[in-house]
């Protein structure tokens, strides 16, 4: 059969080749869309950037300006231009000032001028403690290397569930809280003494009853927004201090502390305090003020179930949180600088946090380049720092790694809790107090350092620093005597009475608890198991129980423990034991979840906090030592340095007495490491 080619397949396939060509310079279209896209989001960001730095250079001008008309309008002598003033006094009668010559360092071109003299916001005969300009311990752009831009990724011990301001209660989102939200003051990292971060300056009162506080000029929200004393005002009253929001947490702190914030003016607000307090100044100059306008916009329940509702007007902000949408686990938290912050802006673009709970496979990721800094565990900090000096070594370790060891504000102490209340409506057998010296008494903790954290760290003591004066030198840790701890369990009514080799009540029923502790570690799984044999060798049958860390957080709030592992780490020089120690904590979720209830405790925390005399403040600090020694809440393990690893690529990472300053980081080049100190 004869194949003809007739003019009907040649329209054919004249058509197909036309789809052919229509399909080809379609996608070529979407292609260079994409492109054009890409390029333009691109362009937006630097646009956001230099808009940002024309906003903060027209805020400077508008600040000096205004600074220039109060000058002027209290008769001051001026020379030269609005730009240069030159005060006759920079202090007035009555103040103090912590810097009367700020000049703004390079690369901070939004510094606020310092030294002005205006008081119409102040109370009379009360002296104004004026702040200087805010700025950096280490300003990144100094060091050796600097670059600007660029993306730090860090690797955490564990995924966090909740970075939601105030509803948080992990060290995870309190750290994203420092980056991102902002209060009046903040702990200077060298001296740990208050300065000024949204306060150009404060007065408190001589008899201890309120602080007012003067905001700086020109102070916004990441979403542009302008920041002004209503936001304190609704912060505290309507948001923290709003019993439907769950920030217990911070009630249990402020409620006694507090009595209401008000505004004054725009810029003006005022702390009263309900008595005297050694923490109310703290209190209120730490208070990280959230934004009315976007937080009204969520009812409590809202807030209560939200992951990522974080937005301020710090440094940073957190990647796609808006008024419809926020961060959840298990995403990595990205912070993007804040362009429009008013204050000194970070080195890098961009803070890349990722929660790996499994602790080899942390070094790992930190070692094939997936990260800059990370936390090892003891056991591989030792191991990695041994290996360095050999030759033959990773470059990775050898040359590309910096080892941080130091302790500082922030390291706290390591603790097993013992549910001294009820669980499930039965009183644990850790509700009297013989009980728990004995549980002390039979785990060494030496011993526990030595072979599980290779000899880094000291055995804890109590609740206070080592080294604070408020910590109580006659006191010394509970020796390891496992046939005391028998003895004290003995007298509890805890004894052998079949020949088994375990202990038994009155009744018969063997002594034996639930130990919970946070999975995926090495570490963590070790001391389990050290716990176990420690308390199976006096007769006392131990259940592990590894959860994951998302909810850990559940377990605390209802209580659903026996014994519970975990770390205090603290956010200030002197911190409040209310907090974690008073039976007034244990309501409402708060953080007594050892339910710990002690007349003695109670009485002593309320008297140390009422006294503003720092050396009878710490006698009394001695003596509540002195309690929670003898009644054991916590079995206190051990008092850890910080450890990090940390890339030489990674510049100005300090290891300061506060902790680290993530803000100082940049991006350099691996043959220009960090300064130290």
């Amino acid at each position: 059969m004869q194949n003809r080619f007739g003019l009907k397949d040649l329209l054919l396939i004249v058509l197909i080749l036309g789809v052919l060509a229509l399909g080809f310079l379609h996608s070529f279209q979407n292609d260079r869309a994409f492109k054009q896209t890409k390029d333009a989001v691109e362009r937006l960001k630097t646009l956001e950037g230099q808009v940002g730095q024309l906003s903060t250079g027209v805020g400077s001008l508008a600040n000096q300006v205004g600074t220039l008309k109060e000058t002027i309008a209290q008769g001051v002598k001026v020379t030269g231009s609005a730009t240069a003033l030159s005060p006759t006094s920079s202090t007035a009668p009555g103040e103090t000032t912590a810097q009367t010559a700020a000049q703004a360092r390079p690369g901070q071109p939004n510094a606020q001028p310092a030294g002005t003299t205006d008081s119409s916001w102040a109370k009379l005969g009360v002296t104004i403690e004026r702040q200087p300009p805010l700025n950096f311990a280490t300003d990144p752009r100094t060091v050796k290397g600097f670059r600007d831009g660029g993306e730090l990724t860090e690797i955490w011990e564990a995924q966090t569930k909740i970075i939601t301001p105030y509803i948080a209660t992990d060290t995870y989102s309190r750290r994203i809280e420092d980056l991102v939200m902002e209060s009046l003051a903040k702990y200077d990292p060298k001296t740990l003494t208050h300065v000024g971060v949204l306060a150009e300056a404060w007065q408190i009162d001589p008899e201890g009853l309120w602080l007012r506080a003067r905001l700086r000029p020109g102070l916004r929200f990441s979403d542009g927004s302008p920041m002004t004393a209503e936001d304190f005002r609704w912060t505290f009253h309507e948001f923290v201090m709003n019993e439907q929001i769950e920030a217990e947490r911070s009630r249990s702190v402020l409620r006694d502390s507090i009595a209401k914030v008000e505004a004054i003016d725009d810029r003006t607000v005022e702390f009263t305090f309900k008595g005297v307090l050694f923490s109310n100044v703290s209190n209120a100059l730490s208070l990280s003020v959230m934004s009315k306008a976007f937080y009204s916009k969520f009812s409590p329940a809202q807030v209560n179930r939200g992951t990522g509702l974080t937005m301020g007007s710090g440094p940073f902000r957190v990647r796609g949180v808006s008024a419809t949408g926020q961060w959840g686990p298990p995403d990595d938290i990205v912070l993007e600088r804040n362009e429009q912050y008013w204050g000194p802006k970070p080195a890098v673009n961009t803070i890349r946090i990722k929660g790996i709970s499994e602790e080899l496979a942390r070094i790992n990721s930190y070692a094939k380049g997936d990260a800059q800094l990370v936390t090892p565990t003891a056991v591989q900090f030792v191991a990695k720092r041994e290996d360095s000096s050999k030759p033959g070594t990773d470059p990775v370790w050898r040359e590309q790694t910096r080892y941080l060891e130091w302790v500082n504000m922030r390291s706290g102490y390591s603790f097993i809790a013992w549910n001294c209340g009820e669980r499930n409506g039965k009183l644990t057998p850790f509700a009297d107090p013989r009980v728990r010296r004995a549980m002390t008494h039979a785990l060494d903790r030496q011993k526990m350092i030595k072979d599980i954290w290779k000899g880094i760290g000291q055995v804890a003591k109590g609740n206070m620093p080592l080294a604070s004066p408020g910590a109580n030198k006659d006191i010394e840790p509970w020796p390891f005597d496992p046939a005391k701890a028998e003895a004290l369990l003995k007298e509890a009514g805890w004894e052998d009475r079949d020949g088994d080799g375990k202990l038994e009540d009155k009744f018969g029923s063997p002594m034996k608890f639930q130990y919970t502790y946070a999975s995926g570690g090495e570490i963590a799984e070790r001391v389990a198991r050290f716990v176990k044999d420690a308390y199976l060798a006096i007769g006392i049958e131990v259940e592990i129980r590894p959860v994951e860390w998302a909810v850990y957080t559940d377990l605390l709030k209802t209580r659903d423990f026996d014994a519970i592992t975990l770390g205090w780490g603290a956010s200030a020089p002197e911190s409040d034991p209310i907090q974690i120690f008073h039976s007034s904590s244990i309501k409402n979720q708060g953080d007594n979840f050892a339910q710990w209830n002690s007349p003695d405790a109670d009485r002593l925390i309320d008297a140390g906090r009422r006294e503003l005399n720092f050396d009878k403040r710490m006698a009394i600090w001695r003596e509540l030592e002195a309690v929670i020694h003898r009644e054991q809440p916590y079995t206190f393990v051990r008092v850890p340095p910080w450890l990090r690893f940390a890339a030489t690529d990674l510049g100005n990472v300090v290891a300061y007495p506060k902790g680290l300053e993530p803000t100082e980081y940049f991006r350099g080049s691996a043959s220009t490491p960090a300064p130290m100190n």
